[in-house]
């Protein structure tokens, strides 16, 4: 199948959700009415920051679209691309989209707190202690999925010829691998990008914040950060074990989560923005060049009996793997923690909310193109699902070699370029996770102490308190488990805190006797997904393997995942209503 094929059918369906179902959303959530959003009534200077829309929008975007639309579907694969595809493309439009918008609408409705504070007004105590366990859970597997990831990726060794290269003629650094063979450090070159892009945010948050200069102005500061960091990572690679950079991004994700927003994450955001929308921008036009030039998808469209293998049945484990492509629970934490503290209209959730979610799933099918069209299916293999006994999975480098060799097909650039800019433009956005991942887990924290105590006691007031607990405990599941044992449950958490969101949704649009059926539908169908894979892995993998701590984290996700039931069928019959009839309301 020509690459083409697979761009140029989702993309209209993409812009049909938007234009006609994200407008029906809009009237529904909004009934009318429109309210002064939390960040001009409750503006604090450090979390509630009224901000404009282009800058809130690329704080989001970097926020949800980190490595998920990328690792998700890069694992995915091993079913074939199109049963990848059709749940990114279908899945964005009807339940992923739909969950991002309604639950930053109901977070500024709501003051800016979370879901795990609206579901405490809407379903009570009980109900937010419910949710904001599972939700700290998730986040916790969440960061420590990714900083494992990350550690992987910025250690990144690969032999000269899979980047093409002949003679030695090449701008990355050649060293010796562990079996002495000559090898070229692409990690070592988002090594160092990733540290001058750190240490860059800062100035851009001073000027803009303190000085008065205008975020338009900070433009080609950006992409001169962006530069020279590219720059200086091919000149200066920088080697670290994989050990030494967990507690590097470990340390960092401490006063990266304390902080104000302005002072590393909205500017480090924004200066990663350029990164993503660059690299999105490479693969459209390398996937036109290549579908120009006749270039097909290498590997099988589809592979159910190697992905049942690799990962287990298609249902449910293909909707869990996926993950941020085409819906993720993340992305609610995303919402209800920093975009409605910093969105200064209701008018302007709609494009962020549901329109940065299809912006993500437009990244989602560009990294199934660059995968499936650069990469044989003995190579992805290799690199995702290797063999060798002890040998780590790096989905990152595959996806960053298949954009290499997509760039290389369709507009003639060698390999290795391609591969450097694949790897910083992921690497880039993992980080970005993580900061963002650990604040949003140190806001639940705070929220849950204001709950448990009537007076809180002092260390727990300290920002600095709750995110050294929050980066310990990523650091320590990150230490003792690898990538492939994480990514599953994670997957599972993800995706069943997307249900659970969509149960406060409609128990919140029960209350205000709205419709509920586009929150309802989705929900049925994700937590019955994620239920059956926890309970799968859980059978299958971890209590066989005594895996004691993730044995038990399925468990309480479960049990969780329960309790939030009873208490909105519940609610729903407080209402005087009954789950709506979904056949009917459609």
């Amino acid at each position: 199948m020509n690459v083409l094929w697979l761009v140029g059918v989702a993309l209209p369906v993409f812009f049909l959700g938007y234009r006609f179902y994200s407008r029906y959303l809009q009237q529904v959530l909004a009934g009318g009415t429109e309210e002064p959003p939390p960040s001009v009534t409750m503006k604090d200077g450090v979390d509630y920051v009224p901000s404009r829309t282009p800058v809130v929008f690329s704080h989001h975007f970097a926020s949800i679209a980190g490595a998920g639309p990328i690792v998700g579907p890069t694992v995915a694969l091993i079913y074939g691309y199109v049963p990848v595809w059709l749940w990114v493309v279908l899945g964005s439009v009807f339940i992923g989209a739909v969950q991002d918008y309604t639950s930053l609408f109901v977070s500024m409705r709501e003051r800016g707190h979370s879901m795990a504070q609206v579901a405490n007004r809407t379903m009570g105590r009980f109900g937010f202690f419910l949710v904001v366990s599972f939700s700290i859970i998730m986040l916790l597997l969440l960061t420590s999925a990714f900083l494992g990831l990350s550690a992987t990726a910025l250690t990144s060794l690969v032999p000269p010829d899979q980047l093409r290269i002949e003679g030695g003629r090449t701008l990355l650094r050649i060293v010796a691998g562990a079996d002495g063979l000559p090898r070229a450090k692409v990690g070592g070159v988002a090594s160092t990008s990733l540290i001058i892009i750190t240490l860059g945010a800062p100035l851009i948050g001073w000027l803009v914040y303190r000085r008065g200069m205008t975020m338009r102005s900070m433009i080609p500061l950006a992409m001169a950060v962006c530069i020279a960091s590219i720059a200086a990572g091919l000149l200066y690679p920088l080697s670290l074990s994989p050990v030494a950079w967990m507690l590097i991004l470990t340390f960092y994700v401490v006063l990266a989560s304390g902080l104000p927003v302005w002072v590393i994450l909205q500017p480090r955001d924004f200066i990663n923005s350029f990164l993503l929308y660059a690299g999105m921008a490479v693969l459209i036009v390398g996937a036109v060049g290549g579908g120009l030039v006749g270039g097909g998808l290498r590997m099988p469209a589809w592979n159910l009996a190697g992905g049942r293998q690799a990962l287990g049945m298609v249902w449910p484990f293909l909707f869990i793997t996926v993950a941020c492509g085409a819906i993720s629970g993340f992305h609610a934490m995303v919402t209800g923690g920093t975009t409605a503290k910093q969105l200064s209209s209701e008018r302007a959730a709609r494009g962020v909310g549901y329109g940065g979610m299809l912006l993500e799933s437009v990244l989602a099918v560009l990294v199934i193109v660059a995968v499936a069209a650069g990469l044989s299916l003995e190579q992805y293999q290799g690199l995702v699902y290797p063999a060798a006994k002890g040998a780590a999975s790096n989905p990152v480098l595959a996806f960053a070699l298949g954009m290499g060799a997509l760039v290389h097909r369709g507009l003639g650039l060698r390999m290795e370029y391609g591969t450097v800019f694949g790897m910083l433009m992921v690497e880039g956005f993992i980080v970005t996770t993580l900061d963002t991942a650990a604040r949003l887990n140190r806001y639940l924290l705070e929220e849950l102490w204001a709950v448990l105590f009537k007076r809180v006691p002092a260390p727990m007031r300290s920002h600095l308190f709750n995110a050294v607990i929050v980066s310990g405990l990523m650091f320590a599941l990150c230490y003792t488990n690898t990538f492939k044992y994480i990514w599953p449950i994670f997957g599972s958490a993800n995706q069943l805190m997307a249900a659970l969101t969509m149960i406060v949704v409609s128990v919140w649009l029960a209350a205000r006797s709205r419709p509920s059926w586009f929150a309802v539908a989705p929900a049925i169908f994700m937590m019955a997904t994620t239920l059956v894979s926890l309970w799968q892995l859980l059978t299958n993998k971890y209590l066989p393997n005594r895996n004691y701590p993730l044995t038990v984290t399925a468990i309480v996700l479960m049990l969780l995942a329960a309790g939030v039931i009873v208490l909105a069928l519940r609610q729903w019959r407080t209402h005087g209503r009954r789950p709506p009839q979904i056949a009917s309301q459609a």
